[in-house]
Order: structure tokens, then C-alpha cells, then sequence
């Protein structure tokens, strides 16, 4: 529900601006700027499931061939402890488990392309349980904020793109991003179980510690590195990692006497359907999104907030990388190119550039997750999902400003 008046909100706001901008200011040109922003977004959507058809196809065959091989199931009981108390709904031992952890560590490790595949796989596991296939269970959204909150340990791309904006040190934001993204998952999480009345006893509260260690851990070996080195070892890792993954998957696989090339195949032909199943959800969010942004919404509420924070009496270099903030749990692409826009107009080394970064790595993409996670499985009514997503969102959000003060 939430969802829906969120979606429809963007076109009336769209709507509204374009009809203001066009009796107060005679402009004209914002109704073809927004019909051709939704146009764009429109064939966006297309190319990103396009896109995503050949790597879904691989990963939804390999993970078909580590179920049947049972590594899916050797997964789901190694996390149970933790897991079956922060999905409850879920019985030990079935697949959803370890799909979810194959799901959450690819996040980790900052590997997209193999995170997406895994979390729809889970979601396909979970809505076999659903017994109102319409409507979202307490897993599913427990399992969507946990990605929406995206505790990243790896953000490689961002330091990538540092990189290439000609940043002097292009991971001096990996620790900032580490710090912000920890806490936005800790929030989300706590706020949900809170939420769904899920009681925080000594295992609960030992995994989450646990949790935290690692992440202090990780944190702290990378800060050890040289600052040449850290993204060559955090590349390495994420690779090394993933492809000893799939090696794992075929091994058990032949360990069983599968057909494993078979095996892979019917999984394949899975994923095939899942990236044709989420275009109209795919299509409904970005064209909104994409509109709003034409309208010059977005613009407007910046000028509002960074006029506020003024009056204040608050530093105001922050609000350059709001656009950013807002943008991204809206678009992947859109706070990308938010950040980049802001590297190139301040120079890569510049706060607010750094800020940037830090703020498109302390979360996820809330509606892309919701659109393509939730649309999967045809679930349409995803009761609170949204709201605590935001939250997570938000607490990222402020996270990332603080840390950035703090640190730059």
C-alpha cells in the first residue's frame, strides 16, 4: 500500500510542477522534458532486465546445481541459529535459507550481478510458503530491508569511480562506507524485529556482536593497507571468492552424480523467466521516478532544505550531495550519476564529493529492490516493506554525513 501512494505521489508531483513552471513561468519545454524523461526511463527498464537476462540465466542455473547438490541446504543450517530467529516463518533446513545467505554475502562482498540472481531466488523459495501470494510475508520484508540497509564490505565500484574522477586516494572512503552501511543495517534490523516482535535473546544478540567484530575486523585490515593496495585486494577477494563459490557448487554437484550440465539448464531457463516477469515493475517505478526528476521537483526541494540548514546556522556543504541522498533509494543509475555530477563540478577530492560516495555506499537501491524483488513473485501488496526500507535508508543517510565530518 505504502508502495502504491509513494508511485502515484511522483506523478502528481511531476504533474503539479510541470502545470506550475508553465502558468508562472511561460515554460513550455518541462512537458516534453518529462514525457521524454519517461520515454528514457521506459526503454531504461527494458535494457536494464535485458541486461540482467544473461546474468540471472547463469546464476539461477548455478544455484540450481547447489541445491540439487546440496550446498543450498548445507548453508541454510549453518546460519539456522541466526536465521531462524530473524525469519521465523521459514522452517529449518528449507532452501530460502541458504539462498538468503548466498543472497547477503554477495551483498557483502559487493557483487551485484551475483546478489540480484541468489535474492530471487530466495524470494521465489519464500513465496512457496506465502499462503497469500499477493501479499508479503514478515521473511520477505525482513529479507528485502536487510538488502535495502546493503551492508557492503567491498564497495568496489565507488572506489572505482573515484578512480577514474582522478582522486588523489580513491579508497579513502571504503572505511566512512563500511562505518555508514553497518549502522543502516543494525537500525533496519533492530527497528524490524522490534516491528515483528521477534525476541532478542543470547543467540540473537551473539551473532549480531559477531557481526559487528567482523565488520571491525575488516575495517581494520583494510585501513592497514597501503592506499594503493586496497582496491587490488578487495577485487581479489570478492573474485577469489565467488568463483570458488560456483567451483563449490559444481563439485557437489558431481559429489551426488548430478547431470550437472542438465541440472544447469533447467535452472537457466528459471532465470530466462524472471528477468521477463520484472519489466512491467521495472517500467512502473523508473518512469515515475524519471518524471519527478524532469519536472525539477528535485531541484526545487534541495534549494528548500539547503536554504533551511542555513537559517540554521548549520555548515551547508553537506546539501551538495543531497541530490545523491535522495536519489538513491530511488535509482541505482540516477545517485550515480548524482555522484559523478558532483565529482565533476567539485573535483573528486573535494568533501562533497567524498560525501557523495559515502552516501551511495551506505545503502541499496530501496525501489529498485522492492520493484524487481517484490515483482518476481507477484507480490503486490507489500504492507510496511517500504516504510522500514526508508528507515534504513535514512539512518545510512545521516550515517554517512556524520562519518563524513568526522573523517574528511
Amino acid at each position: 500500500m505504502v508502495l502504491n501512494w509513494i508511485w502515484i505521489a511522483f506523478f502528481a508531483v511531476a504533474f503539479l510542477m510541470a502545470l506550475g513552471r508553465t502558468l508562472f513561468a511561460g515554460d513550455l519545454q518541462v512537458w516534453s522534458d518529462i514525457m521524454n524523461a519517461s520515454f528514457d526511463q521506459a526503454a531504461f527498464a527494458f535494457e536494464v532486465s535485458l541486461g540482467l537476462t544473461g546474468v540471472l540465466t547463469l546464476w539461477m542455473g548455478i544455484m540450481k546445481v547447489g541445491e540439487k547438490g546440496g550446498v543450498i541446504e548445507f548453508f541454510g543450517r549453518l546460519i539456522s541459529p541466526f536465521f531462524s530467529r530473524l525469519f521465523p516463518g521459514i522452517p529449518k533446513g528449507h532452501p530460502a535459507m541458504g539462498a538468503i545467505f548466498m543472497n547477503i554475502s554477495a551483498n557483502m562482498l559487493g557483487l551485484d550481478n551475483a546478489a540480484t540472481p541468489m535474492g530471487l531466488r530466495a524470494m521465489q523459495e519464500m513465496q512457496t510458503l506465502n499462503p497469500k501470494k499477493d501479499t508479503a510475508t514478515d521473511a520477505m520484508i525482513m529479507f528485502l530491508v536487510l538488502n535495502s540497509s546493503g551492508l557492503c564490505l567491498v564497495p568496489i565500484s565507488i572506489m572505482m569511480y573515484r578512480a577514474q574522477g582522478g582522486a588523489a586516494n580513491p579508497t579513502d572512503v571504503f572505511v566512512p562506507i563500511l562505518i555508514a552501511t553497518a549502522i543502516a543495517t543494525l537500525v533496519g534490523l533492530l527497528a524490524l524485529c522490534l516491528r515483528q516482535r521477534i525476541r532478542m535473546d543470547r543467540v540473537l544478540w551473539s551473532w549480531l556482536g559477531g557481526i559487528a567484530a567482523f565488520v571491525a575486523l575488516v575495517t581494520w585490515f583494510f585501513s592497514s593497507l597501503p592506499a594503493d593496495k586496497v582496491q587490488g585486494y578487495s577485487t581479489f577477494a570478492a573474485n577469489v571468492i565467488l568463483f570458488t563459490v560456483i567451483m563449490a557448487f559444481i563439485g557437489a554437484g558431481v559429489r551426488r552424480r548430478l547431470r550437472v550440465y542438465d541440472v544447469f539448464i533447467e535452472g537457466a531457463k528459471d532465470g530466462f523467466k524472471t528477468a521477463v516477469m520484472i519489466i512491467p515493475y521495472l517500467v512502473a517505478i523508473l518512469v515515475a521516478i524519471g518524471m519527478f526528476r524532469a519536472s525539477g521537483a528535485l531541484d526545487i526541494l534541495t534549494g528548500w532544505v539547503e536554504s533551511f540548514v542555513a537559517w540554521l546556522g548549520f555548515d551547508t556543504q553537506w546539501v551538495g550531495a543531497l541530490p545523491t541522498m535522495l536519489m538513491k533509494p530511488l535509482s541505482g543509475s540516477g545517485s550515480c550519476a548524482m555522484m559523478l555530477d558532483v565529482m565533476k563540478t567539485n573535483g573528486a577530492d573535494a568533501f562533497v564529493s567524498k560525501l557523495a560516495a559515502a552516501v551511495r555506499g551506505s545503502t541499496d537501491t530501496t525501489f529498485y529492490i522492492l520493484a524487481v524483488y517484490f515483482g518476481s513473485v507477484g507480490v503486490t501488496k507489500t504492507r510496511y516493506a517500504a516504510g522500514y526500507a526508508l528507515l534504513a535508508d535514512l539512518t545510512g543517510a545521516v550515517a554517512a554525513v556524520a562519518v563524513a565530518y568526522c573523517f574528511f
